[in-house]
């Protein structure tokens, strides 16, 4: 395929409207596709806000595959990645004749390990009857694929017990002294991917081999010449993630684990490995438990100053040094115990690193889930060690997304990247704001943190959900006003009520989908990516601008930074990223030429705050309301 003037590419009479039934160019779609040709040729950064239905995907993915360079894109989950993969850009490269290889690369995690499975067997410790039965399921599965994509595993539950046991972590993994080595299928995926000329990944594996180069030990992706970011808004939280540490109690419970069938297999006289195991298990447990019975997160400094678990952390590193003096008896023993020690020794050096906390430029917070406690480093600022990956000179960079600018302003998102040359573009979306939508932030709301606020708004808003002849929406910005709303509803509505959590977010939109008719209440995870048409969604609740809680660690550590700098916390750090959020979740709501349905936010502060004409500013032009019976009559007319 020859390289080719891209605006050529949308050429009504052009291979995409010759090749895809129904395709017509848009003016944004053709704009930003000449900006990203320009982008790299001259190889100054492209910045892209895309506005809903501008056809972004296709407006990047074609002059790069018409280029005919390296690229590699990434996008904010493994879903939107597969929908790349499987969907726009099949459907591309047979319009465009495109002949080189193409790939998709997921993180370890995701592909089964040949290894892992072999050892396991039905009697393993300490399994759920359930996670026993999806055992069978793998192991029906694994002699059926080629590619080893756990996604792949029909009937199994995306977070079943048995996934950390069938797949491989960088802790765990033999790498190229595992027997299985020539058959891997982390191995296969990333062997064709480094040979493929596109190659289509996730933010986070994009940020993982960043990490990985900066050690000095190989790389998880090509060097590709052109990087386009999709769904950019999610970037500096992520690479925050892998530009600092983290540590889970749950890798102490897996060297435990794998520890004890080592020593079955290759050291049965070694008792004394087997209690080493035990008595580790136990104390990364009550390392746990020292955090208290809840979920949730905090900051670490103020957490090690509590005895309990100053305590837990110093029974920890004396069981992990006995442990350490126990394997270091057995070395030479057998494969496994030699990485068993390996593994050991990196944990200890990483959780001496992890509790360090006086060590400044850095937020150190823990979060609790039931049954584990993770330690976490993250940078406050990630922008001066991505500045270095921008200044790589044979690299073009587009970063693009619906949600970046607030109002008309990048400067936000290009200080947290470090952006510091970049053109920049502004879409707007295609639809026709005014008539297809209508916002309302009704009068008489209750207080933003008052009790027994989820119960007051269902209640004030069940005549208006009635009202809508299609499916809804409502979005909390926490999981006890998300109880509160579908309590009310499922007792007062006679409706359809879902709520996130009662099943899998896939099947979760099939059933709202089919129904046409539903109410599906929600958290942040339906905020963004969720892309549902027509009838089926025709308003959209948000309870709450969606600010982050003050007591969050790392926004807490990021504030008093800017308060150290001499800046205004809340304009510099909370007011864009709330703007961003909501202009996410906004979003859902209007997604086709053909979609009509209204916006709620039931939260006075839009009206009487300052800076609620920053979030009006960063919305698209709805014709806005306080009046619900006036909402109501627009409801009416979409009948």
């Amino acid at each position: 395929m020859e390289p080719t003037d891209s605006t050529v590419l949308f050429d009504p009479e052009g291979p995409l409207a010759q090749a895809i039934e129904g395709f017509s160019p848009r003016a944004a779609q053709v704009e930003m596709s000449a900006a990203v040709a320009r982008a790299m040729t001259d190889r100054i950064p492209l910045v892209v806000e895309a506005g809903t239905g501008t056809g972004k995907t296709y407006a990047y993915l074609a002059p790069a595959l018409a280029a005919g360079k390296k690229v590699v894109v990434s996008t904010g989950s493994r879903n939107l990645q597969e929908q790349l993969y499987h969907r726009d850009l099949p459907t591309l490269v047979k319009a465009l004749g495109y002949s080189h290889p193409v790939a998709l690369l997921k993180g370890r995690a995701n592909y089964l390990c040949i290894e892992r499975l072999g050892r396991l067997n039905d009697t393993v410790p300490g399994l759920s009857s359930e996670a026993l039965a999806d055992l069978q399921v793998v192991k029906r599965f694994a002699p059926l694929t080629t590619t080893g994509d756990v996604g792949d595993i029909p009937g199994l539950p995306e977070r079943s017990d048995i996934l950390p046991l069938v797949t491989s972590t960088n802790d765990n993994c033999a790498g190229r002294d595992c027997a299985h080595y020539q058959d891997c299928y982390l191995v296969r995926a990333r062997n064709k991917a480094m040979e493929a000329q596109v190659v289509v990944v996730n933010h986070h594996l994009f940020f993982a081999d960043m990490a990985v180069r900066d050690t000095g030990f190989g790389q998880l992706i090509p060097d590709a010449e052109v990087c386009i970011l999709d769904e950019a808004h999610q970037l500096p939280e992520i690479a925050g993630q892998y530009f600092g540490q983290s540590q889970s109690s749950r890798q102490f419970t897996e060297l435990s684990r794998d520890l004890r069938l080592a020593q079955k297999t290759e050291a049965r006289d070694m008792a004394q490995l087997g209690k080493a195991a035990d008595q580790l298990e136990r104390c990364a447990q009550d390392f746990r438990l020292a955090f208290g019975l809840d979920t949730g997160r905090g900051q670490l400094r103020p957490a090690l100053g509590r005895p309990q678990v100053a305590q837990a952390l110093a029974r920890l590193n004396d069981s992990l040094a006995f442990t350490h003096e126990v394997l270091k008896l057995a070395l030479g023993r057998g494969e496994q115990l030699d990485q068993c020690f390996e593994r050991l020794i990196g944990l200890r050096t990483q959780l001496e690193g992890l509790t360090r906390v006086e060590e400044n430029g850095y937020s150190f917070w823990y979060d609790c889930s039931r049954l584990h406690v993770a330690l976490h480093k993250t940078p406050l600022s990630v922008a001066e060690r991505f500045a270095s990956e921008l200044a790589r000179e044979e690299t073009s960079w587009v970063f693009t997304s619906a949600t970046l600018a607030v109002g008309t302003s990048f400067a936000h998102f290009c200080a947290d990247l470090g952006l510091t040359e970049c053109r920049t573009l502004q879409l707007d979306s295609p639809f026709d704001y005014p008539r297809q939508s209508r916002l309302c932030v009704p009068r008489y709301l209750p207080e933003t943190s008052g009790a027994g606020r989820g119960k007051l708004l269902a209640n004030s808003l069940l005549d208006t959900l009635a009202r809508v002849p299609g499916g809804s929406f409502f979005l909390c910005t926490s999981y006890q006003v998300m109880r509160e709303v579908a309590e009310v509803l499922r007792a007062r509505l006679d409706r359809t009520v879902l709520m996130q959590g009662e099943d899998n977010k896939v099947r979760l939109l099939e059933r709202f989908s089919q129904d046409g008719r539903a109410v599906l209440v929600a958290t942040s995870s339906f905020w963004e990516g969720i892309d549902v048409r027509g009838r089926a969604l025709q308003c959209v609740v948000i309870d709450k601008l969606p600010f982050a809680a003050p007591d969050d660690p790392l926004l807490s550590a990021r504030l008093e930074d800017c308060r150290r700098r001499g800046e205004d916390g809340f304009a510099r750090v909370q007011l864009p990223k709330a703007i961003i959020t909501l202009k996410q979740g906004v979003g859902r709501l209007i997604r086709d030429v053909e979609d009509r349905g209204v916006l709620v936010i039931t939260d006075a502060r839009l009206v009487n705050r300052a800076y609620g004409a920053d979030f009006i500013a960063s919305l698209p032009a709805m014709p806005r309301t306080r009046s619900l019976p006036q909402l109501n009559e627009f409801l009416s007319n979409l009948e």
